[in-house]
């Protein structure tokens, strides 16, 4: 589907999956044209369609990627309390999921501003022993550019949104 008129309802949705699952899933193509997922949760969307993600741990899909460009990006809102919501009323009022395809960039340094976002987003567990081990190189990204969109379908629940 066409991204441009959906993107504010896709960054929600991202929004929100984020918030409830602490990850999205991306997948790359294997050299046996095989999918490889990998959760990301150092993703950030972009006003003009695009976003970045920090490359640290994900050694299969950085070699995938510096072969195949192409990506797909999962974002579920696992709330519990949202899913409640939706099945007392019957109806979804915003999307639960959705897939975000598009190619990646090279690797590259990250600027001051993204690293900044990144050291925002993981505040809450500043000073505490995992977040130096997990967080304390997180120095590479790559950009997204994504040209194309899949709501996920739960059929009449969900019926409309997009």
């Amino acid at each position: 589907m066409e991204i441009g008129k959906h993107w504010e309802m896709i960054q929600k949705v991202f929004r929100q999956s984020l918030n409830s699952s602490l990850h999205y899933a991306l997948a790359s193509v294997n050299d046996d044209c095989s999918p490889h997922l990998t959760p990301i949760g150092a993703l950030f969307l972009r006003e003009d369609k695009t976003g970045f993600y920090f490359d640290v741990f994900s050694v299969n899909m950085s070699k995938n990627l510096d072969k195949n460009q192409r990506v797909c990006v999962l974002a579920v809102n696992s709330h519990r309390s949202y899913w409640r919501e939706c099945f007392i009323t019957g109806r979804c009022e915003i999307p639960p999921s959705v897939r975000l395809l598009g190619s990646v960039g090279a690797r590259r340094k990250a600027t001051a501003e993204e690293t900044a976002m990144w050291e925002n987003h993981v505040a809450f567990a500043r000073g505490m022993k995992g977040y130096e081990l997990l967080w304390g190189n997180m120095r590479f990204v790559r950009d997204i550019y994504f040209d194309f969109f899949e709501p996920v379908n739960m059929g009449e629940m969900t019926e409309g949104l997009w």
